[in-house]
């Protein structure tokens, strides 16, 4: 079942690619970790935000789908006709 779940958000992001998302993850040690960027690419196991250069030391990050599976990391699409959350419940 967990691997349906996985290749269901994995399909999810495929139609987001290209748009500017707000990344919330756990950084360990109670701090959560906010960044904006643009999902660039998404592959069979991970997928990769192209960082806003001007606020991070990093130009990429990459994430696995199980990361929203376990919700160590949130992801909200910013569309233009709204906000869009990710999560493995979708």
């Amino acid at each position: 079942m967990a691997n349906n779940s996985l290749g269901a958000i994995k399909r999810n992001l495929d139609s987001y690619v290209g748009e500017k998302i707000v990344l919330k993850a756990n950084g360990g040690r109670r701090k959560t970790i906010e960044r904006t960027g643009i999902l660039e690419q998404t592959y069979p196991s991970v997928f990769i935000v192209k960082l806003d250069e001007d606020q991070h030391s990093f130009k990429r990050v990459s994430y696995s789908y199980a990361d929203i599976l376990t919700e160590t990391v949130e992801l909200t699409v910013c569309t233009s006709d709204g906000q869009v959350r990710i999560t493995s419940h979708q």
